[in-house]
């Protein structure tokens, strides 16, 4: 990999924003541009003191800052204020053009003026960046557009918390107390709405499973700190506890009399397992990799109990994740981050990780407003009060009709739309092949050379129980 450093970045992107449409003050918009990128530079630490953290880091950190400043809590099912979203595709456009200058050398075939050929390396966007980062640009403008598109809508609004007059309404007994109260009309949302918002909400699931399908593969591919792994017990059963290790190592494994077993009352209980079951992998795989016997990681279970004992614990981790896909990040994730060195990993988890989020609290939302209509009386198919295009519905009916549908047509990418190149490359990859088989059980594969782990499985996702 090579990071191009050159004095042509700063050209490419001043380009970059005389080609914005977006942008009235250029004057003002390349002062704030060269402000982030020396805050970058310097790893956040503007006294020059050199305590800054690297530059993954202050990446990582930018593209999470400016997602939190930009969409904050999302309490309301709306659609963004015009100078929000054209801050947004700016800001982020900046962060993300980094990934273009992150390169690797491929063999080119040359043909020179004499005719005589000749086989040259060139430089080209790395292929996992190459790859991903359309995508994951497609799925951020999906959200986008699914907010926009309740610009007409006038079927439903939200409790004030401070109409004394909806008071019994405005009271929540859940776990989202401080959430807004959807209000639908008496007899509840029209027919075509309520497809509609359903539409939507399956649309913003396969965003979910295949933004959390990229930021597992990548955080897979991150290394292991030494500082992570020198906080490890020296045995799987140490990092478990004798219950945990008993039922894992039994001669006889069901997975749900497992967690039949488990106490997953709260959110840290379940962190603490995943915790524990992913440092016991880690434990294993090591066992499993230590050349001499002797050393302290050396393991006295033979090899292919050793690897059974590890696909176990995977599957522990994969059902996990099926079943809490909002969890926080465990320790290891965190560890990872917090260490990594490369900024193109750096860009495509914390990019990843904001769409996740993103989309499991639009799903949240739309949750809300159909559990409202849910609750209400006899449900009225009257007129809809906003007309859906008829695109939209096109695809109900799509829908309705058990026609399949894949992640490019959730996407949107049709033979208009987007770079030639990158359609075709998308396209033919096999990867994305695979996408077209199995989209509707499980997200996508990630182009990587690197041994997959269970994440790569993720499959039939159930939609999340809101957290927010």
């Amino acid at each position: 990999m090579i990071l191009e450093t050159n004095n042509n970045s700063m050209a490419g992107f001043k380009s970059r924003l005389a080609n914005d449409s977006t942008v009235t003050s250029p004057r003002s918009d390349m002062e704030l541009m060269k402000e982030k990128f020396s805050k970058l530079l310097l790893g956040e630490d503007m006294s020059g003191g050199g305590k800054g953290v690297s530059s993954a880091l202050a990446l990582s950190n930018a593209i999470t800052n400016l997602t939190a400043s930009v969409f904050g809590e999302m309490k309301r099912l709306e659609p963004m204020p015009a100078e929000r979203k054209a801050k947004w595709r700016k800001e982020i456009g900046w962060l993300l053009s980094v990934t273009d200058h992150i390169v690797e050398f491929v063999p080119c075939k040359q043909v020179s003026k004499a005719g005589t050929k000749m086989e040259i390396m060139v430089t080209k966007q790395r292929s996992d960046l190459q790859m991903n980062i359309p995508a994951l640009r497609k799925l951020d403008a999906m959200l986008i557009d699914c907010l926009d598109g309740l610009n007409d809508q006038s079927e439903f609004s939200y409790v004030s918390k401070d109409d004394e007059s909806q008071e019994e309404t405005n009271s929540r007994k859940d776990d989202k107390w401080w959430i807004p109260i959807p209000k639908v009309p008496p007899n509840g949302l029209s027919d075509p709405m309520r497809k509609w918002l359903q539409f939507q909400k399956d649309s913003v699931n396969q965003v979910h499973k295949a933004s959390m399908a990229i930021n597992a593969q990548v955080l897979s591919e991150m290394e292991i700190p030494e500082s992570y792994i020198e906080s490890l017990p020296k045995n799987g059963r140490a990092s478990l506890g004798d219950s945990i290790y008993k039922s894992i190592t039994d001669e006889y494994f069901d997975p749900d009399y497992f967690f039949t077993t488990m106490d997953m009352s709260s959110e840290h209980k379940i962190l603490d397992l995943k915790d524990r079951i992913e440092a016991s992998v880690v434990i294993w795989k090591r066992k499993m990799n230590a050349k001499d016997g002797k050393s302290s990681w050396g393991s006295t279970i033979s090899f292919e109990k050793r690897e059974m004992f590890e696909e176990r614990a995977e599957v522990i981790l994969l059902i996990l994740k099926q079943r809490f896909p909002g969890i926080p990040q465990s320790k290891l994730d965190i560890s990872k981050i917090q260490y990594n060195k490369d900024v193109g990993q750096a860009i495509l988890e914390s990019y990843s990780r904001i769409i996740e989020s993103r989309a499991f609290t639009i799903m949240s939302r739309i949750e809300d407003v159909l559990q409202a209509d849910a609750m209400a009386q006899n449900p009225s198919n009257g007129e809809v009060k906003r007309s859906l295009s008829d695109k939209e519905v096109g695809k109900l009916n799509s829908a309705e009709n058990g026609a399949s549908m894949t992640l490019l047509d959730f996407i949107g990418w049709t033979p208009d739309q987007e770079d030639n190149n990158t359609k075709k490359d998308l396209k033919e990859d096999p990867t994305y092949k695979d996408i077209n088989a199995k989209i509707k059980c499980s997200p996508p594969s990630i182009v990587t050379n690197k041994r997959f782990s269970y994440l790569e499985n993720l499959g039939m996702c159930r939609s999340p129980t809101a957290r927010h």
